[in-house]
């Protein structure tokens, strides 16, 4: 049989809550060409019993289930590993994709062979599914690759990217996580290109009490450390403005509490 031109790929975790509106965003596309790589990471919810529903439904959908809790990078790895297609799309359990989001990401990347990761411009919603704000991201490869030095250049759940260049760069680093895509977009970006779709093609649930923004400060200290890696050693160069604003990051580091630092810098990042 011929392979199907994505590979949708979606860790899920105790997402009981808002796996089906996810997984019906991806069956709901207007691109129809893929299959579905869904793993469960050791859920202790009803994950798995929602996945399973929808699996006998759609055959698109492939299930896997990990004995025990991996966490994202090595569930993603996994997910890479039995993709049958080159061209992959992160998806997260409890984000929503928007019906054409597959299709023009697509384009993108398959018109222009010198792009290897796409992402999109994103609408950040609460819990509950209320609008916060458009967050947008620059269009061309050197914006892209400047902006690692303040934030991530894509929202991680809605990046489409080429198999092979993820492979070829050892794919996701556990010992980066919970930054492992920022780790991984320093690496790929040595060597290829990045591109933005401007349209909002995603709907990003921001938790403030998720994981990564519990421990913020290690999070941080991580980031930091890798941009300064980035510098020394993979031949980025980082703006005077970004210099300034990694000396500020880490000098208030230790003393702003973190709800005002996590305010702080979602104000930053959409407006510069």
């Amino acid at each position: 049989m011929e392979s199907p031109k994505i590979s949708v790929v979606m860790p899920a975790y105790n997402a009981e809550k808002y796996i089906a509106e996810a997984i019906e965003s991806i069956l709901n596309q207007t691109f129809r060409d893929f299959e579905f790589i869904i793993i469960d990471d050791a859920s202790t919810d009803n994950t798995g019993k929602i996945i399973a529903e929808y699996a006998k439904k759609d055959n698109r959908i492939k299930v896997f289930t990990n004995e025990k809790n991996l966490y994202i990078s090595k569930t993603l790895n996994l997910g890479l590993s039995c993709a049958q297609s080159e061209i992959i799309a992160r998806m997260d359990a409890d984000d929503i994709s928007l019906p054409e989001r597959l299709e023009k990401q697509y384009k993108k990347i398959t018109e222009n062979n010198d792009i290897a990761v796409v992402g999109t411009y994103i609408r950040v919603i609460n819990e509950k599914g209320d609008f916060l704000y458009i967050r947008k991201y620059p269009l061309e490869d050197k914006k892209l690759k400047r902006n690692m030095f303040k934030y991530s250049p894509f929202a991680h759940p809605v990046v489409m990217y080429r198999k092979k260049v993820v492979i070829e760069f050892r794919g996701y680093l556990p010992v980066y996580s919970p930054s492992e895509d920022l780790n991984l977009w320093f690496r790929v970006g040595t060597k290829y290109k990045f591109a933005t779709v401007p349209e909002v093609l995603f709907e990003y649930r921001f938790f403030s009490d998720s994981h990564s923004n519990r421990k913020l400060k290690t999070v941080e200290i991580k980031t930091l450390k890798m941009r300064w890696y980035a510098y020394r050693h993979q031949g980025y160069k980082p703006s005077f403005f970004d210099v300034i604003y990694n000396i500020g990051q880490a000098s208030t580091l230790f003393i702003m509490p973190t709800k005002m630092r996590i305010s702080l810098f979602n104000f930053i990042r959409r407006y510069i």
